[in-house]
């Protein structure tokens, strides 16, 4: 990043512009700015590319137009774009203007900037002129100022003056932007000369610009138009000749005139301005004497002053001196009356010579007031500076400077103490109304804003819920519930059921305090429900110690019995990182699994469960019941799920089963082709007996919420 480049932007990141103003706290950008900059990102870059900007930058997605926000913002924003799109800053402001350009015409204020001049010269020459119209929005604008020059062969000279260092880059990628688009043509924009001058406000960067304008204009189609003039010669012929005759007929019945006038006065008074080409050449004339005294001359502008070389105040408008009274004293000098805040030069004749097409904003001296006009605001004049040559002074035609109605009656000042030709009455009173406008724009922004965070907010709540909806209930079935739709039972011909206990609960029960339970479970639990994610099973609930899973349900799978006997593996090796808070050893659990068919539904309205019903469910439950502690023991019809399958199983022998009477069970050792880190899921698994990684990534989406709320 260039020299000064931090401390220039840090001071004023926008030029042209001028949508910065100077307060107690220093210059800050409005949101205009920063929403311009969001712009040009997003349209060059993408929108990935400014969230990751705003991320690394540490701002807000949103800003406000007219609000205006700390300088540092804007700062950290351009220096992450030139870091993240690893370009210069001298290439990131020219780009920054160009884009701002389009940005204003698209924000409105295209028809404003197409009127400032016919020519790129008058474009530029007037931009003070339209800082001056948006300050009375803007408040106050720390605008820099412009001058313009015609060289011998015809090229222009561009004066640029800034107190911020380093942002001449900025008006190079404006000015092109604003010669293609309204002007037809392309200009090359070159360095000539950047120094420091001393003016009022400290040291001003000058950048002196050589600006070489060329036409766009096609030469096919300065063919074609020849093409069709000869197509047409006759009929342009004929309307010549009948306009010569209509002009005949007019210089027939014109009255005979005692002066003698030229041809070229006869040709004017018959020929309309408007339809031919003799305003091009158009010269004024001026009368011999001024018909006007001097007191009517002081009332019709009561505003103005006339001053010296020296600055002496030869004459002021009555208004001026009712509210600057110092100026009815003979010979006073103007510096001491006033200070010039646009554009910032030194108040010297030569200063303001120097800038004379730039509209003038002078400020009345608090001090050299009278003590009942110190305890207001201080007046402003703005105006046009006009040098006259032959008795060798300055005249300064102005007008308060006001944005509303408030600060015309802190000023103790009417509608009635400007002149009625002068604009500055309807500024007023349209600029009121104008305020008002941008004050509800602020509202509806600010609204629009706290909205836009609401549902951010509500967005954030309801997915809150639905991790809550889903791990009370399947996905499917919690969105038929959402969208009111009745949730039918299901019936499911073949499924596998686990459930699992913690032996010896009661007694460490007994021994511990409940928050010692309360953690021992949540330990054992949440490695249990990591499980249900890698195996793909559903967990149905737990009651206490019990933990009850079930491969099948709610989506049918062929594999259900290996994802239970799979799960069932990892639970016994997950139980051993889980410590007993009596004995400090690892816990064990008791495992059965049944298979079997089941009925499942939704049961309750208040909170609704998806339950499972069926003689599975006890012979599951039966199984755990039997079972022997740090073993996995299967019912007949899960043995022969997964007797053909790659586990190692021991028959257990024939047993009495409460409710069931004798039954041959089996137990569950280990899996003959995983090994115990890919049963707890930290490798790929590729196997028969599991699923492919891809499905229980997408699956993990939605089993990853079965977890106890």
């Amino acid at each position: 990043m260039e020299e000064g480049f931090e401390e220039s932007i840090k001071a004023h990141l926008f030029s042209s512009s001028a949508l910065i103003y100077e307060g107690a706290e220093g210059r800050r950008p409005y949101g205009f700015i920063n929403t311009c900059l969001k712009s040009l990102v997003v349209e060059k870059f993408g929108e990935e590319t400014w969230e990751k900007l705003r991320m690394q930058a540490e701002v807000q997605d949103t800003f406000m137009t007219y609000e205006v926000y700390e300088d540092a913002i804007t700062l950290r924003l351009v220096q992450e774009s030139c870091k993240m799109l690893n370009v210069s800053a001298e290439a990131v402001l020219k780009l920054f203007g160009e884009f701002f350009f389009s940005f204003c015409k698209m924000s409105g204020y295209d028809r404003m900037l197409r009127t400032l001049g016919r020519s790129l010269m008058e474009f530029i020459e007037n931009l003070d002129a339209l800082h001056s119209y948006l300050a009375l929005s803007y408040q106050e604008m720390n605008a820099p100022s412009f001058r313009v020059e015609r060289t011998a062969d015809g090229e222009m000279l561009l004066h640029y003056y800034s107190d911020r260092r380093g942002l001449y880059h900025i008006v190079p990628g404006i000015i092109e932007a604003v010669a293609k688009d309204f002007f037809s043509s392309e200009v090359d924009m070159k360095v000539l000369n950047q120094f420091e001058e001393e003016e009022q406000t400290g040291k001003k960067e000058h950048v002196v610009f050589l600006v070489t304008q060329r036409k766009t204009t096609k030469k096919r189609k300065a063919k074609d138009a020849k093409i069709i003039s000869k197509q047409e010669e006759k009929e342009i012929k004929k309307e010549m000749e009948e306009a010569l005759k209509k002009m005949k007929l007019n210089y027939s019945v014109l009255p005979n005139y005692p002066v003698k006038r030229t041809h070229w006065d006869i040709v004017r008074s018959i020929v309309m301005f408007s339809h031919g080409n003799l305003s091009n050449y158009f010269t004024p004339s001026y009368p011999e004497k001024l018909w006007i005294e001097e007191k009517t001359f002081c009332n019709a502008f009561p505003f103005h002053i006339v001053f010296d070389n020296a600055l002496k105040v030869k004459h002021a408008g009555v208004n001026i001196q009712k509210f600057v009274p110092g100026l009815q004293t003979k010979d006073i000098q103007l510096d001491e009356y006033f200070s010039i805040v646009h554009p910032a030069v030194t108040f010297t004749i030569d200063g303001i010579r120097k800038f004379i097409n730039s509209q003038f904003v002078l400020k009345a001296r608090s001090e050299m007031m009278p003590e009942f006009y110190r305890n207001q605001p201080a007046l402003k004049l703005r105006g046009q500076m006009l040098w006259m040559e032959t008795v060798d002074c300055m005249i300064y035609l102005c007008s308060p400077k006001l944005r509303s109605l408030k600060e015309l009656e802190d000023r103790k000042m009417y509608i009635s103490d400007i002149a009625q030709h002068d604009t500055t009455r309807d500024l007023i009173l349209l600029n009121q109304q104008r305020l008002a406008e941008i004050e509800l724009s602020n509202q509806l922004e600010r609204k629009k804003e706290e909205l836009r965070i609401l549902s951010r907010n509500l967005e954030i709540e309801k997915k809150k819920t639905e991790t809550l909806l889903y791990a009370m209930l399947p996905q499917h079935v919690a969105n038929l519930l959402k969208e009111g739709k009745k949730v039918e039972a299901g019936e499911f011909k073949v499924c596998t059921i686990l459930f699992s206990d913690v032996v010896t609960f009661t007694n460490i029960c007994a021994a511990c305090e409940p928050i010692q339970i309360v953690n021992m479970l949540n330990s054992m639990y949440s490695r249990f429900d990591r499980l249900t994610n890698i195996h793909d099973v559903y967990k149905v609930e737990t009651i206490g110690d019990a933990y009850m899973v079930v491969g099948g349900v709610p989506v049918p799978a062929d594999s259900h019995a290996e994802r239970v006997a799979n799960f069932a593996l990892g639970m016994r090796i997950a139980a051993r990182e889980v410590k007993s808070p009596v004995t400090g050893q690892p816990i064990q659990i008791r495992v059965g699994i049944h298979t079997g068919p089941v009925l499942a539904g939704v049961v309750g309205e208040k909170m609704p469960r998806y339950c499972l019903f069926g003689d599975t469910v006890n012979t599951a439950s039966r199984m755990e019941s039997h079972g022997v502690p740090d073993k996995i023991h299967l019912s007949p019809t899960a043995y022969s799920a997964l007797k053909k399958k790659v586990f190692e199983i021991h028959e257990r022998g024939e047993i009495e089963v409460k409710g069931k009477g004798k039954m041959s069970t089996y137990f569950l050792i280990q899996n003959l082709e995983l090994s115990e880190d890919e049963i707890m899921g930290q490798a790929v698994v590729h196997s028969s007996s599991a699923l492919d990684q891809e499905d229980i990534q997408s699956h993990s989406s939605d089993t990853g919420r079965w977890k106890e709320s």
